[in-house]
């Protein structure tokens, strides 16, 4: 299965898997287990985060797999605490003891809290560009930045970030963030990309299921790889894990894409919390 995701092609030259394996909300005591898992059903690509508690146990499970490092492609995020730029080297240094590995393949900022720090998330930035100039970040991204935060890098610093992971799916099609990142190279990885579950119910999506004889979560995973956005969708449920992988042998028509794309609500669909005033601080 892992022969069948695809690489896509990020700015810098390198390539990242378009399908991965989030593990936000996965208690560390079951990390190992559900990212073994993951392994075993074909993910390559694992997606984690300092806020979320869990990198140690995400580098055991690529340890104990037995699969070669560079195999494998490994996300971490800065947590909001440490935006200050010494405050964000040392971080970086954890993540790579926590994860036990000399390099990571993309580091993040994980929200760009424009009312804290006094608005500096340019100089957090400048210190991910010192990460990816030293080769301990293979590659680094954003996550969460609205346009003008995306514009404010373009105008202030030195590196296009490969990515932004942002929240993304039928209910949210995050379209103006995602058009930008057309036009500036900037790929999108799109999380809830099911919405919480909450779009496996909507008539469409199951109408559209049952006509191609695929799983709700399935279609909308394939609407997400149509329209070119890197996922990982996050179970800890063996089926559901390996069923996530299968939607590389088929494809949507265009009537499908529509009818999906269509049921975008706009800012009424965001299930998280709006970058420009989430201003959380982790203990």
């Amino acid at each position: 299965m892992a022969s069948m995701i695809p690489d896509i092609s990020l700015n810098d030259g390198t390539t990242i898997p378009q399908l991965g394996f989030g593990v936000f909300q996965i208690e560390p005591k079951d990390t190992v287990a559900a990212v073994t898992t993951a392994f075993e059903a074909g993910y390559r690509h694992i997606d984690t985060a300092q806020m979320y508690g869990n990198e140690a146990e995400v580098g055991e499970a690529v340890r104990v797999s037995g699969l070669d490092r560079g195999t494998v492609y490994v996300t971490s995020k800065l947590s909001n605490a440490f935006h200050r730029p010494d405050d964000a080297r040392k971080a970086f240094d954890s993540t790579l003891a926590a994860l036990k590995m000399d390099y990571i393949d993309l580091f993040l900022i994980h929200w760009p809290l424009p009312t804290l720090y006094d608005g500096d998330y340019v100089s957090t930035w400048k210190v991910l560009e010192e990460l990816q100039r030293d080769g301990r970040a293979r590659s680094i991204g954003v996550s969460n930045f609205q346009v003008s935060h995306l514009q404010r890098l373009a105008d202030e610093a030195s590196v296009v970030p490969a990515v932004n992971q942002i929240e993304a799916h039928p209910y949210f099609g995050n379209e103006t963030v995602r058009a930008y990142g057309r036009e500036h190279n900037i790929l999108t990885e799109a999380w809830s990309p099911i919405a919480q579950g909450k779009v496996l119910d909507d008539p469409t999506v199951v109408d559209i299921a049952e006509q191609l004889d695929r799983t709700p979560a399935q279609v909308v995973l394939r609407w997400h790889v149509q329209r070119g956005d890197i996922i990982f969708p996050k179970s800890t449920t063996p089926k559901r894990i390996e069923e996530n992988t299968r939607i590389f042998d088929f494809e949507l028509d265009d009537a499908a894409m529509e009818r999906i794309t269509e049921l975008d609500k706009g800012e009424a669909g965001r299930q998280g919390p709006d970058p420009d005033t989430f201003a959380y601080l982790p203990a």
